[in-house]
């Protein structure tokens, strides 16, 4: 990709909130990806859960995130593979470094789709330099591919969402204004969905409205999700697990326990810096 098509997308980033580029990843950087993915569902986390199907209805989902060993599985792949050097290009920063990672596995029978959410709901961190790549190892057609709500992470922060079946907005803190209703009333909101194929990636702020399309009988969908920040990321208390300290806060994010003033720069020496090396 040359500099004028890097320099589009840092716009549409900045503007839309999420991108796809075709092709980031090489087939290098590709198979190293899928060799972090099957790491993480051979050693699963105290994170992970599972939902598994009947004999008549054999669908599976399966998710993990916040690996407490992660770097054991994940350190190759984040210095030898482009996906870390894909983010410096796109935010235009050469200081990238990696938050977590989450893992989904959907297979066999029709599964829901995921609720529209926004990931910065959940998490201590704020700043134009967060990015959110996400990889699926199988294509996928538009329609059953990450939709998101153009321009929606520099909007509200809504409250996180239960997951309910039934009711997608059901808020999981109380603190924060409701989810708005988008599936019921999609028309009313200027929505981003792209296919894509292995080797793709698309790249979105944390704070975009997201959701994703269910999975359909007889198909399966392995999606890798990496989180990264940059030099302007800085903490900020959320709602839950969060206990206030007399110079700051304390939060508890998955292993890590960070103490840190609200907006003091968010770092931790379990967040390793992948770029530069």
């Amino acid at each position: 990709m040359d500099n004028s098509q890097m320099v589009e997308l840092r716009e549409r980033f900045k503007i839309d909130g999420a991108v796809r580029i075709e092709q980031a990843l090489d087939r290098a950087s590709l198979a190293m990806a899928e060799e972090a993915y099957n790491w993480s569902l051979a050693n699963p986390s105290p994170h992970s859960s599972q939902f598994q199907g009947t004999k008549e209805a054999p669908d599976r989902f399966y998710q993990d995130l916040l690996n407490g060993q992660v770097l054991t599985g994940y350190r190759r792949m984040l210095a030898e593979s482009s996906a870390a050097d894909v983010v410096a290009q796109l935010w235009g920063s050469p200081n990238v470094w990696f938050f977590y990672e989450q893992v989904f596995l959907k297979e066999g029978g029709e599964s829901r789709r995921t609720p529209w959410h926004q990931d910065a709901s959940y998490l201590p961190i704020e700043g134009e330099q967060l990015a959110v790549m996400w990889i699926s190892f199988e294509p996928i057609v538009k329609e059953d591919s990450l939709e998101f709500v153009r321009g929606s992470h520099r909007g509200t922060l809504y409250d996180g969402s239960r997951f309910e079946p039934g009711d997608d907005t059901a808020p999981i803190y109380g603190t924060l204004p409701r989810l708005p209703n988008i599936e019921a009333d999609r028309d009313k909101f200027d929505i981003l969905s792209w296919a894509v194929n292995p080797g793709d990636v698309l790249l979105f702020h944390p704070g975009m409205l997201h959701g994703g399309a269910p999975t359909h009988e007889g198909r399966r969908r392995r999606t890798l999700s990496l989180r990264f920040f940059g030099d302007d990321a800085v903490f900020v208390p959320r709602p839950g697990n969060l206990g206030q300290t007399g110079d700051g806060a304390e939060m508890r994010f998955g292993d890590i326990t960070l103490k840190l003033r609200p907006g003091e720069s968010f770092r931790h020496p379990a967040f390793l810096k992948v770029r530069p090396c």
